[in-house]
C-alpha cells in the first residue's frame, strides 16, 4: 500500500495547494489510465531541462555548447531522474495496477524516472517556475556538486585522440553485468593497440564506457588529448 503523500511532500520540501495534482503525479497508467501521470511527465521533462540548462549557463559560463550539452544530458537523463526518485523514496508512493505491483513496478527505473518528471510537472502547475526551480536545484545539488566534466567528455576525447594519431578507434567490451534488472551494474573494458587496458563500471553501459575511457586516459598518461 502506498504511503501517505504528506511524507513525500516533506521529502521534497514542498506542500501542494492542489492535492489532486500530487496524486496524479504518482498515478501510473496501469492504475488509472485516464488519470495517469503521463502528461505531467511530458511537462516535467521540459521544466527540468530548462532549469538545468539555466543552471549550467550560470555556473559554467566558459564552456562550449558541446560540453554543456553533454553535461545537461547526464543531469536530466533517465539514470539521473531514477537516482533522484530513489533519493526521495518515490517508489513508496506510486499507485500501480495489480500486474505492475506483482512485478515490483515501484522499483523499475522507467516507472520511477517518469514519476520523478511528473512530480516536477505537478509542482510547476501547482506553483510557479521559480518554485519548481527551487525544488529541482535542492534535489539535484549533489549531482551538480559531483558532476565530472572529464568523465562526461572522456569517451569522445579518447576517440578524437585515437583517430587523430592512429586513424583507428578504441574497442569497448562488456566484461560483466551484475545485480537485478532494475538496478544493474555493468563492467566495461576498453582496449586500444598495445596500450594498457582499462575498466569502468556504472549502472548503464553508456556511463561505464565513459568511466573506462577516463581510466584508460589516466592509466596510459595520455596528457596530449585536446
Amino acid at each position: 500500500m502506498a504511503k501517505n503523500l504528506s511524507i513525500l511532500e516533506k521529502e521534497i520540501s514542498y506542500k501542494f495547494k492542489d492535492k489532486t495534482l500530487l496524486k496524479r503525479a504518482v498515478t501510473h497508467k496501469s492504475f488509472k489510465k485516464l488519470e495517469s501521470n503521463e502528461n505531467l511527465e511530458f511537462l516535467g521533462d521540459r521544466v527540468l531541462g530548462l532549469v538545468i540548462s539555466e543552471k549550467l549557463l550560470i555556473d559554467k559560463p566558459g564552456k562550449q555548447e558541446g560540453s554543456l550539452d553533454k553535461m545537461l544530458s547526464s543531469l536530466v537523463d533517465r539514470n539521473a531522474c531514477h537516482e533522484i526518485a530513489k533519493k526521495i523514496s518515490l517508489g513508496d508512493f506510486i499507485l500501480l495496477g495489480q500486474t505492475e505491483k506483482s512485478s515490483r513496478g515501484n522499483n523499475k527505473k522507467s516507472i520511477l524516472s517518469d514519476a520523478c518528471e511528473a512530480l516536477l510537472g505537478a509542482i510547476y502547475l501547482d506553483s510557479s517556475f521559480t518554485q519548481v526551480r527551487k525544488v529541482i536545484l535542492a534535489l539535484w545539488k549533489t549531482k551538480f556538486d559531483n558532476i565530472a566534466e572529464d568523465i562526461i567528455d572522456a569517451k569522445s576525447k579518447l576517440q578524437e585522440w585515437t583517430l587523430k594519431k592512429y586513424k583507428s578507434l578504441p574497442k569497448y567490451k562488456t566484461i560483466s553485468k551484475t545485480g537485478p534488472d532494475h538496478n544493474p551494474k555493468f563492467k566495461i573494458q576498453v582496449e586500444f593497440m598495445n596500450y594498457k587496458k582499462a575498466i569502468g563500471t556504472s549502472s548503464s553501459i553508456k556511463e561505464s564506457e565513459k568511466n573506462a575511457a577516463l581510466a584508460f586516459i589516466e592509466k596510459n598518461k595520455i596528457n596530449s588529448i585536446k
